[in-house]
């Protein structure tokens, strides 16, 4: 039997990043929006760096780096943003993103989420 505290966590992490049901189909975006290394900070002066590259479409190729994290994942872009993995990345403006990125505590394995304003740096 599964450890209900394990899918609770997947669960929250599942819902907390999941936006409202969109209608909208995929469409082509401008590969200048997207394409590039975003970088940024969470609190706790935690920096990161998002690559864009290859934005075909709506499809893109990901690369994330955060302190010994590194996550490669194609992503499709929908309503101005993607998820990859447990992170979430919107555009909010040219040159500009938020980031949302669900954290478990190796401690105690209660999950929060860390909140970051991305740059973009081409």
């Amino acid at each position: 039997m599964a450890d209900i505290t394990s899918i609770l966590a997947k669960s929250y992490r599942s819902n907390v990043l999941s936006s409202a049901q969109s209608n909208t189909k995929y469409v082509p975006v401008d590969p200048g929006l997207y394409q590039g290394t975003w970088t940024g900070k969470y609190p706790g002066n935690k920096s990161f760096s998002i690559s864009v590259s290859d934005v075909s479409g709506f499809r893109a190729q990901v690369r994330y780096q955060s302190e010994g994290t590194v996550k490669y994942q194609q992503v499709l872009i929908k309503d101005n943003s993607f998820r990859f993995g447990d992170t979430r990345f919107t555009l909010t403006k040219v040159g500009k993103a938020e980031v949302k990125n669900v954290v478990t505590d190796p401690a105690t394995g209660s999950t929060y989420l860390d909140k970051a304003v991305a740059t973009l740096n081409k």
